[in-house]
């Protein structure tokens, strides 16, 4: 005879990236045991009553930055500690950072450093992706390969800052290195040069406030680099992601990789969504608040990011949380000073605002299904990074990680009652009328709708598998056959 089950999640209207229905939810042992219209009570087993309300996975926010390595002044206002204590608060149960390797170290030391900065430290569930800055014939041949193995199974590779860029042939010989072992690979797709360009002809006019990043980065800046990043993908036959697309000439380029039949992913987030082009435009310094690369667009702009949500073209949503304090001379304030807008730190928080704004703006205004908001915020990423079907379903055998919403009654964003230990929101005052009643991290309750009720180091790390999404599909062509050396 089965043990009783540790805890019974009773009368949960569940959505799946596939599915709604009325359920039971059995857990046993941190997983999904059972799902059933009716489980037997037991007098071991709590219970937890949703009363009907919608259940959907835990979130997996597969794009976000926390306690990453930066150049002094400049420090992340949130660690492990803040950042995975601000997402169970707003129903993210997995979240994936990046290991960021400087230029001249060694991938397996970036690694280990970030595993220091973790350790005994995260309150929600986490992997790793890599940056690669440095792609030296040893990290090519000997040391990707080796931590690809070991479940760091994606990373990421930017075409433009100057700390980070890679030129076209550092960009082809990575996408190799994926295309021989099984990894996805994240793009950072806008032109370094033209960026370079218009931010010196605007520094030289003097135009150095916040509203002018935006003007440095035009969307021809990030439609080209898209381009480019595919064209480079096609080339060597690769699957990639382009990830935090703003609007619509980036939309334009994914689409007609898709219409020949490339394996192109793209990822879209809140600031895309929900800011414009007039939030880096506000009086005085308080649009360095929103400063993100690619800059927010214009309302049409945002038009153009919905409808990818909702016809398919986006992948996943993720958060980009990217956490510099306002008033600090580590972060937007560089160094106690109004800075021009090059040297202002760039990215803006949403780690915790990530999902109720999505569901609140996508599912109750009628833009997304509730099965396409759980595809966006949790199974697609989890089957895009190799952690499917242990994160991001409601199945048995998976992760009991669960969010009850709250819905149809008003919530206020306010930073006062956010988890991060960043100093400011971007969406400050803006009315939603969905939040997380209760998260849930492996059957225990780690946000109870008022109170933040995990433990540091109850985060577990989780190396991922080489994922299904990442392999080629067979009728696109490689370099080789490009050269003539394979039928």
């Amino acid at each position: 005879m089965d043990k009783p089950f540790d805890l019974i999640v009773r009368n949960a209207h569940v959505a799946t990236a596939a599915d709604l229905f009325h359920c039971d939810i059995g857990v046993r042992e941190g997983r999904i045991a059972a799902l059933a219209d009716r489980l037997p009570p037991s007098p071991a087993t709590r219970e937890i009553d949703a009363a009907g309300r919608f259940v959907t996975p835990g979130g997996v926010d597969s794009h976000c930055h926390l306690d990453q390595p930066m150049q002094p002044p400049v420090r992340m206002a949130d660690d492990f500690v803040t950042g995975t204590r601000s997402a169970a608060c707003g129903g993210t149960t997995t979240v994936i950072p990046f290991a960021a390797q400087q230029r001249g170290q060694r991938m397996f030391d970036a690694v280990a450093d970030y595993h220091r900065r973790a350790d005994g430290r995260a309150s929600v569930d986490y992997a790793f992706h890599l940056i690669v800055s440095d792609p030296t014939p040893a990290v090519l041949r000997q040391e990707l390969p080796a931590l690809i193995e070991k479940g760091y199974t994606s990373f990421k590779l930017y075409m433009t800052y100057e700390d980070m860029k890679l030129d076209d042939r550092q960009v082809l010989e990575l996408l190799e290195v994926a295309r021989e072992h099984g990894a996805m690979v994240m793009v950072h797709a806008e032109n370094t040069d033209a960026i370079a360009f218009l931010t010196e002809r605007l520094l030289a006019q003097g135009k150095t406030a916040p509203r002018y990043h935006g003007l440095s980065r035009p969307s021809p800046v990030e439609r080209e680099a898209t381009h480019r990043a595919i064209s480079l993908a096609e080339l060597i036959d690769v699957p990639i992601l382009i990830v935090h697309v703003s609007g619509a000439e980036a939309v334009e380029q994914i689409r007609w990789a898709r219409g020949k039949g490339l394996n192109v992913h793209a990822e879209t987030c809140p600031q895309y969504l929900f800011l414009t082009q007039d939030d880096l435009a506000l009086p005085g310094f308080l649009g360095a608040r929103c400063v993100c690369s690619p800059p927010p667009r214009d309302a049409a702009n945002q038009q153009v990011i919905w409808d990818g949500l909702a016809d398919g073209l986006f992948t996943v949503y993720s958060s980009d949380h990217a956490p510099y304090n306002y008033d600090d001379p580590a972060g937007k304030h560089l160094g106690a000073r109004e800075p021009a807008f090059p040297d202002v730190p760039n990215g803006v928080p949403g780690i915790e605002t990530r999902m109720p704004l999505l569901f609140s703006e996508g599912v109750l205004a009628d833009r997304l299904t509730l099965q396409q908001f759980v595809a966006l915020t949790a199974t697609n990423a989890a089957r895009l990074y190799g952690l499917y079907p242990r994160k991001g379903t409601i199945a048995v055998g998976s992760d009991a990680d669960l969010v009850v919403w709250n819905t149809g009654r008003p919530y206020t964003i306010r930073n006062r009652d956010l988890h991060h230990a960043v100093d400011y929101t971007p969406y400050e005052g803006r009315q939603l009328q969905a939040w997380p009643g209760m998260t849930l991290l492996r059957g225990e309750v780690v946000w109870d709708g008022e109170r933040f009720l995990g433990r540091e180091g109850g985060g577990t790390f989780l190396p991922c598998a080489r994922p299904e999404m990442a392999r080629p599909r067979p009728r696109a062509q490689s370099w080789r056959r490009w050269a003539g050396l394979e039928a």
